[in-house]
């Protein structure tokens, strides 16, 4: 074995470790650790990236070299890396791009624990990503629950209170339901290993056993991880929860906490039951048509928004839907277009929470979309990054969502009838709906304002840290635009090799 290939579980053990030391550092300290352990994971997995890519082959790690079924693995492949390199880069620049508000919002003696649930949150990511066993997931999906929860009620006011514990208690819902799901397939398999339950599963749909059981498992997995991941109209928890944390953590939970369990999602519906299964039961019809609805009603209630921080976080119950609906379409360019929109929207999200976030701030400390009026003179970096998230999310051409668009009404005229309507109408009224609330929001950044309007003088100015976490976001955002293509390849191939 390779050196780079032990890269993967080497993360995720720096990870670990990072977040035990930071339990005793001070706050800047911890800072200081959570941004250099970040820095390495993102080179470390590039470089694992770069192998899988030059190889195109993916590659089983036994951590303790003990094979199944004693021991656990993980599974590295060009699906896995890809998607860990953005997550990398993501949740690096959004740390940055919100440090200040983080220090300012969160009490000195308690930021090293604000620390440790990044790490924790970032270790719960990389093992949903590369675990090859359902049991880790779960306990990673444990962990991702409580750091999330814990990171939304840093502030440790009333309104993320209630929205933490809000998140908690409809993220343990969906746990519980997934748990349910691994305990009915262990007991009619007989194994935790995504492989192992692969063989079994085929052996039990060719002689028919089991088929009442089976259904009931993949309709507790689907719904518990539909659930932790905002899929309408499991989505009452999300705006709370992102409108009221700080920044970065809302560019965070955004980008990154609900990518992993669609990821996960993929992964049992490719690699352990099998697509072809899927398929036959009728379980992406009904995620078809929660996500055309989904990306309605989210596009709705972000046109009625008041906040700019509203208005961002249900416009990720939209961005949700157009997964759901690419995975609904039961077709190998639907998964891929899935794949990608989650890249794509992760890039976007995050750049758009922290520069609607600081651009309040810049504008005297307003919320309200109406007193954002000229904001591009108070900030021009803070207005041209939420502009180029803006007209991304809504489908300009060279830009990454547009690819989303034009995979997904792709895919579904591969499948022809009903779909074919449903996704061709449903993509132009969310298309419509999105230029009204983030066009319309964006040309009045750049609007004058007029004499006699009432201007707020900036109530906290921006920081290296925002400007480096912004131009990091906007230059990632520009490079999946440009590399689009070569991108969406690379996923078509690996996704080839990923069951």
């Amino acid at each position: 074995m390779l050196f780079v290939q032990n890269f993967p579980f080497m993360t995720i053990l720096l990870t670990l470790i990072c977040a035990v030391v930071t339990s005793v550092l001070s706050g800047r300290n911890a800072r200081r650790l959570t941004i250099m352990m970040l820095s390495v994971v993102t080179v470390m997995t590039a470089a694992v990236m770069v192998y899988t890519l030059s190889t195109g082959d993916s590659y089983v790690y036994m951590m303790g070299h003990f094979p199944a079924p004693w021991g656990n693995e993980i599974r590295v492949g060009v699906l896995e890396t890809t998607m860990m390199m953005v997550f990398c880069v993501v949740i690096l620049f959004s740390f940055l791009g919100g440090m200040l508000p983080s220090i300012r919002e969160i009490e000195r003696s308690k930021y090293n624990i604000y620390c440790i649930l990044v790490d924790l949150l970032f270790l719960a990511l990389q093992a949903l990503v590369y675990t090859n066993d359902l049991f880790t997931a779960y306990v990673f999906i444990e962990i991702n629950t409580l750091a999330a929860a814990g990171l939304v009620m840093m502030r440790q006011k009333g309104r993320n209170l209630v929205a933490g514990v809000r998140y908690m208690i409809m993220n343990l819902l969906g746990s519980s339901l997934f748990l349910f799901g691994i305990v009915l397939l262990y007991s009619i398999t007989g194994h935790l290993l995504m492989e192992n339950i692969r063989e079994s599963v085929a052996v039990l749909v060719e002689t028919g056993e089991y088929k009442v059981p089976l259904t009931i498992v993949v309709a507790l997995i689907t719904v518990g991880l539909a659930l932790k991941s905002a899929l309408y109209p499991f989505e009452k928890w999300l705006p709370g929860a992102y409108s009221n944390a700080t920044p970065s953590v809302a560019a965070m939970l955004s980008s990154l906490v609900s990518k992993g369990y669609i990821f996960l999602l993929i992964k049992v519906y490719v690699r352990v039951i099998g697509f072809d299964v899927i398929c036959s039961m009728g379980v992406l019809d009904v995620l078809f048509i929660f996500g055309l609805m989904g990306m309605i009603m989210g596009s709705v209630s972000a046109v009625r928004a008041k906040t700019t921080r509203m208005m961002v976080a249900y416009s990720s119950v939209a961005q949700i839907g157009y997964i759901f609906t690419a995975l609904g379409l039961r077709s190998e360019i639907g998964i891929v277009c899935a794949l990608w929109h989650m890249a794509a929207h992760a890039a976007t999200k995050s750049m758009l929470f922290i520069s609607c976030a600081e651009m309040d701030d810049a504008c005297g400390g307003t919320h309200l979309r109406k007193n954002l009026r000229g904001a591009f003179y108070h900030s021009p970096l803070l207005a041209l990054a939420f502009s180029l998230g803006a007209i991304n999310l809504t489908g300009i051409p060279l830009l990454s969502v547009f690819m989303t668009k034009v995979t997904l009404v792709q895919a579904a005229i591969d499948v022809g009838g009903r779909h074919m309507g449903l996704v061709l109408g449903t993509v132009a009224i969310s298309t419509l709906l999105n230029a009204v609330y983030f066009l319309g929001t964006a040309v009045n950044l750049f609007t004058p304002t007029k004499e006699g309007d009432e201007v707020l003088p900036p109530t906290v100015r921006k920081n290296r840290y925002t400007v480096v976490g912004l131009i990091g976001l906007i230059a990632l955002n520009l490079v999946m635009g440009v590399l689009s293509q070569p991108i969406l390849t690379a996923l078509a191939e690996g996704l080839t090799r990923f069951a």
